[in-house]
């Protein structure tokens, strides 16, 4: 199969699933979530309503019309971005509140998922090449307790430390309260200061996973027969890691790098949560208790937008480091 045939084929998969996503969004929120649609718009007051109030609401969201009519203007609205209001947010749109909320978590996953990479990457490869080392057994261990570990203990126990014992960081929040008397580097400050404990909650919560992956599949490599035919020749044990082992070990790591990078925009809700961290995560926490209506179908939908976008991302990256792929 070649290069053009592979990406049309994977794109086409990518919409398929998208158009799945879109279908269940629909019915999910419409169908199977408990309660009255009018009361989840109305932040549970619906039964107070009186029956013209009651009607206007259905007939102003187009819930008087049939289960294809909804879909059908459902689907015209969500390809034109009218993703609906929020009814939390009193009439705000559902698109200018993903947009608010999406540049902290942005910076809190972003961040804590380009560190965990990195060091865990570095310390699978130490640890792959110097098998049953003493940094080996030390990083397994390590790596093992943080990946088996829940983040928002984690998040916890950290805040009681740092937060509440130490007092070196602040105990939640994205800005302190006096953020409009800041001057430029004194608000930088304090969001970084804000940022630490969540980015390394992540951080370390993510960490083993890169580590695991990627010390598994440099031992792996490092029993195929190029890697002996390398040595035969006499090649420097340097090489053989850098050039060979390295470079094919990274292939299966490079789909986690792009799924990561897909969760992002989801954000990660328990850690937003115990840090009172306003990014999306919260803000889906927030859309749940408030039983926001079209919030929360906004937001399933733009999560799975991400996962699916990164996922044709690495499809077609891994592709293209692997020839075999397409030729599969």
């Amino acid at each position: 199969m070649g290069t053009r045939q592979y990406v049309i084929r994977k794109i086409v998969q990518a919409f398929v699933t998208l158009l799945a996503i879109l279908i269940f969004n629909f019915f999910l929120f419409r169908v199977w979530s408990p309660g009255d649609p009018v009361s989840f718009l109305t932040r549970g007051q619906g039964f107070n309503l009186s029956l013209e109030e009651r009607a206007a609401v259905i007939e102003e969201y187009g819930l008087d019309k049939s289960t294809w009519g909804q879909f059908t203007e459902y689907m015209k609205d969500t390809f034109t971005g009218k993703l609906g209001v929020s009814s939390f947010y009193q009439g705000e749109s559902v698109m200018a509140i993903f947009f608010r909320f999406l540049t902290p978590t942005l910076l809190l996953v972003g961040i804590s998922t380009m560190i965990s990479m990195v060091v865990g990457i570095w310390m699978g490869i130490r640890s792959g090449w110097r098998r049953g080392s003493k940094f080996d057994r030390g990083s397994m261990f390590f790596s093992l307790i943080l990946y088996s570990m829940p983040e928002f203990w984690l998040g916890m126990l950290l805040l009681m430390l740092f937060s509440s014992q130490l007092g070196w960081f602040p105990v939640g929040g994205r800005v302190s309260t006096n953020v409009s008397s800041m001057g430029t580097l004194e608000y930088f400050t304090d969001v970084a200061e804000h940022l630490f404990l969540p980015v390394l909650t992540l951080a370390l919560g993510y960490l083993g996973e890169f580590y695991l992956l990627m010390r598994s599949s440099l031992l792996d490599v490092l029993g195929e027969d190029y890697i002996t035919t390398a040595r035969a020749k006499g090649v420097l044990e340097r090489n053989v890691l850098n050039r060979h082992a390295v470079r094919n070990a990274l292939l299966p790591t490079v789909t986690l790098i792009a799924l990561s990078f897909g969760y992002v925009i989801g954000g990660a809700i328990t850690v937003e949560v115990v840090f009172s961290y306003q990014g999306l995560g919260l803000l889906t926490y927030t859309a749940i208790v408030a039983k926001d209506y079209w919030l929360l179908q906004g937001l399933f939908l733009f999560f799975s937008l991400a996962v699916i976008a990164f996922n044709l991302v690495s499809d077609l990256v891994y592709a293209y480091l692997d020839p075999r792929v397409r030729e599969a």
